[in-house]
């Protein structure tokens, strides 16, 4: 370990990188803010002014997206210098494509007018930040590295505090050991200080960032609920092309077979009963092997287990059926949604099948409680560890695609060498 991350934090502030670059976005953000806000005052003025006549709209609409494109520039800033990423808002899109619906476009925008509004609650806050910062960082370092150049420049105490040079008769110069020694310790006590100070202002930039520049929620939200929409559309087409090709490859093949032995046992009961006799059991065979497969795809939708008894039955059954002893331990007070339930089932079996498959464990456990309003699942077991949830091929993904379609959320603990232990976490109502 580097020796400088051994010493403490409030020593380390001063001198690291994220502080110094928290000074250049301050001493920066000033001028800028400026600018925004004469510009900004004086557009959204005049178009206001102006909109009895037609010259106002468009007066208007260009202030507005120009404080748009003010946003990009300070988003690119708090990126670069406060490591703050936030995202652009939705942008502006005319229904018809021409300048009138564009313009119409941005005077609807409520991120439009956000804009606005940062340009004018900055600037204030901006003075504000700069003077505190630029005090805090000249006078905290200038009386810390006094005893360096008190010689070129001495300090003197009198009637108006501390100056410099002065009248002798009506002054105390800083000379002597103890008193540059004190000037350097307030000195250091401002410059430890300084950087815990200018975070917190910063941290009012970033709010100021993230609520006024960035996306609303509202928006976030919608965007969100579409790419759910997507995931749960693509899910039911997976699901109905896996039923479709389990029916294909298995029941349907089998009753297929059945029909022909059926068919040539009558063929072959008045000839030769035996050979019917043989067939027809042949096909007896077939039926119960069918049946079987329709049992096991139907407890791959939605077993009626856990219609008829919920999840703890519905788990322990799935658990039985895996090659690995599984233990379930169940503790919920009531049900939750059946949507959840099924999920939840869902979710649990293709983990006790990647498990059966890829772990080589030797044990495996499932627990499922609830915490507040959220259903909470945890799989683990003993084997060899490695699962990568980005890899298609361990189904991880599909399933964190699927919690994530009903604001559940899915994290993954395996390292190489094991063991494995899969959390998820949904809603208790859907």
């Amino acid at each position: 370990m580097d020796a400088s991350h051994r010493l403490p934090a409030a020593i380390r502030a001063p001198f690291e990188g994220r502080t110094w670059r928290a000074v250049g976005y301050v001493l920066i953000g000033l001028p800028l803010s400026i600018c925004w806000f004469a510009l900004s005052v004086a557009l959204v003025s005049a178009g206001t002014g102006l909109l009895i006549t037609f010259l106002g709209v468009p007066i208007l609409a260009g202030a507005l997206a120009m404080c748009r494109g003010f946003g990009v520039v300070e988003r690119a800033r708090a990126r670069a210098l406060l490591d703050h990423d936030v995202p652009a808002p939705e942008p502006v899109h005319g229904r018809t494509g021409g300048a009138l619906s564009w313009m119409g476009a941005v005077l609807k925008s409520g991120a439009s007018w956000r804009h606005v509004l940062y340009a004018f609650l900055h600037m204030p806050w901006a003075v504000f930040s700069f003077s505190v910062t630029v005090a805090l960082w000249v006078w905290g370092w200038s009386l810390f590295t006094y005893p360096l150049w008190q010689w070129v420049f001495p300090l003197w105490v009198g009637q108006d505090g501390i100056q410099l040079y002065g009248d002798a008769n009506r002054s105390l110069y800083l000379d002597t050991p103890f008193e540059i020694a004190v000037t350097s310790a307030v000195g250091l006590l401002i410059v430890l200080a300084g950087p815990w100070v200018l975070r917190g202002l910063v941290a009012v930039d970033r709010v100021l960032v993230s609520g006024l520049l960035g996306p609303s929620r509202l928006a976030s939200r919608v965007t969100e609920l579409e790419s759910d929409r997507g995931v749960v559309v693509d899910t039911a087409a997976a699901d109905l092309r896996r039923i479709e090709r389990e029916l294909h490859d298995g029941a349907q093949a089998r009753l297929a077979a059945l029909a022909m032995d059926l068919g040539l046992a009558k063929e072959k009961l008045a000839r030769d009963p035996e050979a019917a006799a043989v067939l027809v059991d042949e096909a007896h065979g077939e039926v119960k092997l069918a049946l079987q497969e329709l049992r096991d795809l139907a407890r791959g939708i939605h077993p009626a287990v856990l219609t008829d008894r919920g999840l703890d039955a519905a788990l322990s059954a799935v658990a039985s059926r895996c090659t690995v002893p599984v233990s379930v331990d169940v503790d919920l007070p009531s049900r939750p949604a059946p949507a959840i339930e099924g999920i939840a089932y869902f979710v649990v079996s293709e983990l006790l099948r990647n498990v059966s498959r890829h772990s080589g464990a030797r044990r495996a456990w499932v627990e499922a409680w609830r915490t507040g309003d959220r259903l909470m699942l945890q799989v683990r077991d003993d084997g060899a560890g490695g699962t990568d949830p980005e890899d298609g091929a361990s189904g991880v993904a599909g399933l964190s695609g699927r919690v994530g379609a009903v604001d559940g959320v899915l994290a993954v603990d395996s390292p190489s060498g094991g063991p494995t232990t899969v959390t998820v976490e949904l809603p208790w109502r859907a």
